[in-house]
């Protein structure tokens, strides 16, 4: 992990197109913002968790179709 101190309004970049500034120094709490294009896709990590749990979730279960009654016989099928 590489480790960065930053004071308010500089910033440190992620390659190109990535930027993360320092917003506010609040007591505990630092505010940043990040600027990156529309494709990359940015989470505070329990939300990112939250979305990653569903997903798994999803993958997992099983889908569940009703039997349709179609009013025929099936040799017409």
């Amino acid at each position: 992990m590489l480790i960065l101190s930053r004071k308010i309004n500089e910033k440190i970049m992620i390659g190109d197109d990535i930027a993360i500034s320092i917003i506010e120094i609040r007591g505990d709490q630092v505010r940043i913002g990040v600027n990156a294009p529309k494709s990359v896709k940015v989470f505070r990590q329990e939300v990112f968790d939250a979305i990653r749990t569903e997903n798994k979730a999803a993958a997992e279960s099983r889908a569940v179709f009703p039997d349709l009654d179609l009013g025929g016989s099936r040799e017409a099928l």
